[in-house]
């Protein structure tokens, strides 16, 4: 069976229609061998603006169904997304190369969320705050915010729009999602299952959560809509400095999920093994390509050599190949420009002196498809291709002598999104997660740097791009905070005491 029939089986499977090929749309490629899946349909501008308008006029009156009955819709969305979790992998897999675990695991993320954001339809609180008046009452409320738009990666082509879909419709807002023109395919199928859930509920679907496929200018023209209130945007940080810039010249809300030069710091008297088994997936797993993924490793001198070699040694035997075969750990990079770029790093390692390990392209796929061994990248200090993200499985690794220097090395970059420390002293590992220690918004111990549960709230700081999603109070990004101030006395007192008699 070829990846284009099985991507018609795949939407036959879910009950959905395959989406008709385009003479002159997005060409949708795997990475797994580079042949074509489809050819998708752009966007018009005069789409984009209809959607959106649906959305706008939808949302007036989904802001009005009680937060609980929001929350039903999203329950037995989730609950759909179970049901058809092998196809909804398999899609995931086909179209960017990631292994089949973690095209599963992906999904699993979009039925977490729901279940979270289910339970979160009944505790959207506000607060009761003591007034300084006599009889009066001081309130703070939460309501709806509008129309939410969400540009969204090829790496998690449905967690990412999961995180922002099932917080946003429980906040009473409707969607306009734009998917990377790299994985749209894995955005119809999901987008069509909420609307086909909707429906069956007996809940008008028209302008819950529109779809706009296509490339930068169909992103431009959804965040310079004024009728999006927010926008959450996930992806690299030259986008989100763009999106970010057009945002605040509206005065509207940008969430922005950005780019990750992650570190992890290995102490003296860390679990070896342990550190084995953590860094290796958090560098080598979606072949490099998560925001989270371990990039720089920070190993004390006395313990350098001895990790070093272990990790060569994993690293040499890592399986990379077919991404839907049984045993693989490592899958295709998306594209050629992603290999290119990775080549380009290492060059530049070499070039600084760098001990290079592995990072060469793999005989795997054909000609069309891009697979490489994760590399090690054995530096001095840290400088040059280290200071900067790059989409790809490099693992920079450099020494450190004192606590507080290897803190400083973490920290010493652009991006701010996760960390983590390997560590079996205690305070160690308390410096690391308080003030004076990682800057990042994702601080670990004795884990890696990806992989993160729904429960909390994602994101990072400084290039990262400041937002947060997913768990604990994301919420409150898709709402809009009201103080109320209520009299129910006979007098009129005002605040500060001020006088002011006629």
């Amino acid at each position: 069976m070829s990846h284009s029939t099985d991507i018609q089986t795949l939407f036959k499977t879910l009950g959905l229609p395959c989406p008709p090929d385009s003479a002159h749309g997005i060409e949708v490629r795997t990475p797994i061998d580079g042949s074509p899946l489809a050819r998708l349909a752009v966007s018009t501008d005069a789409q984009v603006g209809e959607a959106i308008a649906r959305a706008q006029t939808r949302y007036l009156s989904w802001r009005e169904v009680p937060a609980p009955k929001r929350g039903d819709l999203v329950r037995v969305f989730g609950e759909a997304v179970r049901r058809h979790k092998e196809p909804l992998g398999r899609l995931i897999s086909l179209e960017t190369g990631k292994i089949v675990q973690e095209g599963l695991g992906e999904v699993q993320e979009v039925v977490d969320i729901c279940e979270f954001a289910v339970g979160l339809s009944r505790q959207l609180y506000g607060l009761s705050i003591a007034s300084e008046r006599a009889e009066h009452k001081l309130l703070e409320t939460w309501h709806p915010l509008g129309v939410v738009g969400v540009i969204s990666a090829f790496n998690f082509p449905m967690a990412v729009f999961a995180w922002n879909a099932a917080l946003a419709l429980v906040c009473g807002n409707t969607l306009v999602w734009k998917p990377s023109e790299k994985a749209p395919l894995s955005a119809v199928a999901l987008s069509g299952l909420l609307l086909q859930t909707a429906r069956a509920q007996g809940i008008e679907a028209d302008g819950l959560a529109e779809l706009l496929l296509g490339e930068r200018g169909v992103g431009e023209a959804l965040v310079s809509h004024a009728a999006v209130k927010l926008v959450s945007a996930t992806g690299s940080t030259a986008m989100g400095r763009a999106v970010g810039v057009a945002c605040a010249a509206q005065f509207k809300r940008s969430l922005l999920e950005l780019g990750g030069n992650n570190a992890a710091i290995v102490c003296p008297s860390a679990n070896l093994e342990l550190v084995v088994r953590g860094v290796a997936f958090s560098a080598a797993g979606t072949a490099g390509q998560r925001c989270t993924s371990l990039r720089r490793l920070i190993v004390h001198r006395s313990v350098h050599a001895a990790l070093v070699a272990a990790l060569v040694r994993v690293f040499e035997r890592l399986p990379v190949g077919d991404p839907l075969a049984v045993g693989t750990l490592v899958g295709p990079l998306i594209d050629e420009r992603a290999f290119d770029a990775m080549q380009r790093a290492l060059d530049a390692a070499r070039q600084a002196g760098a001990q290079v390990h592995f990072g060469a392209r793999e005989a795997v796929g054909g000609a069309a498809a891009f697979y490489v061994r994760p590399a090690i990248v054995e530096l001095a200090n840290q400088s040059g291709p280290m200071l900067q993200e790059t989409f790809a499985p490099i693992l920079y690794v450099v020494p450190y002598d004192d606590f507080d220097e290897a803190i400083a090395i973490n920290n010493a970059v652009s991006h701010g999104l996760s960390s983590a420390v390997f560590t079996q002293d205690l305070r160690e590992a308390e410096v690391f997660t308080s003030a004076r220690g990682s800057d990042c918004g994702i601080a670990n111990v004795n884990i890696g740097t990806s992989g993160a549960e729904i429960g909390g709230a994602f994101g990072g700081e400084k290039e990262t791009g400041g937002g947060r999603e997913s768990g604990s109070d994301a919420w409150k990004a898709y709402m809009r905070r009201a103080t109320n101030t209520i009299n129910y006395g006979n007098t009129l007192p005002l605040a500060q005491g001020i006088k002011f008699e006629i």
